[in-house]
């Protein structure tokens, strides 16, 4: 073999493997770049059941889910039951428990009758709901308004083991004891609308007893109540007709 021979031989060589090696890295970038066009995908439109989305080490941050595959409550990375659920989305502190949400649910029965909810959550850490904005109807009565509730610095599992370990009477008696304590929690402020079509703002103490009231009726007549422990008026604006001496 002449020496030309050889170098056409090793051009033809070089050549192929230079194919090669160009091949691949052409490849590669369109397996990169799939790959990137992967992680961002856009929709038109979804049918989809539940969405959870979660960080880097795969724990929940946001469910987006139906009422069926809705997610049991987690608070102090315990599991509180499944409890009654609906269509809505929970969110998760950086512990993985449930801090939050909104959701919505309706039901119409066969006599006609019917109930609706929802509500916007934001809960105590390692506790239960401390603010919300709630509306329920059942046939017509509905309620609507600002909640915000007190709650004990004794996380929500071990109020729910202690009481849940306790029957009857018992189970009365440490429920009573702990509401005293402020460790069950309580409604303090409500501002809505109620039932009776009246405007309401209600203040209430550490127990949940309502306290102060002031109210406008259906028929636009104004009201204040300031209210005993076991909801007396003691003292009222307008005065009660018994105050007219």
């Amino acid at each position: 073999m002449s020496k030309l021979e050889r170098e056409v031989r090793w051009l033809k060589i070089y050549a192929v493997i230079s194919s090669v090696v160009f091949a691949t890295i052409i490849l590669a970038g369109f397996a990169q770049q799939a790959q990137e066009k992967s992680e961002k995908q856009k929709f038109g439109e979804i049918d989809v059941e539940r969405i959870n989305v979660v960080d880097k080490s795969g724990k929940l941050d946001l469910v987006i889910s139906n009422a069926d595959r809705m997610p049991p409550a987690i608070v102090n990375g315990k599991v509180l039951g499944s409890g009654r659920r609906s269509p809505g989305m929970l969110f998760y502190n950086g512990r993985g428990d449930e801090d939050g949400g909104l959701g919505f649910g309706s039901e119409t029965n066969a006599d006609g009758t019917f109930s609706a909810d929802g509500q916007i959550m934001f809960d105590q850490y390692n506790n239960d709901q401390i603010v919300g904005i709630l509306y329920s109807d059942k046939n017509g009565k509905r309620t609507a308004g600002l909640r915000v509730w007190d709650r004990g610095d004794v996380p929500l599992d071990q109020v729910i083991e202690k009481l849940n370990s306790l029957k009857g009477a018992e189970r009365d008696t440490e429920y009573k004891k702990m509401l005293d304590a402020g460790q069950i929690g309580a409604g303090r402020v409500f501002v809505g609308k109620l039932p009776d079509k009246s405007a309401q703002l209600v203040l209430s103490d550490a127990k949940g007893k309502p306290r102060l009231t002031v109210s406008v009726d259906a028929d636009g007549a104004p009201k204040i109540n300031f209210l005993d422990e076991n909801g007396k008026p003691t003292y009222s604006l307008p005065p009660a007709p018994a105050e007219h001496k």
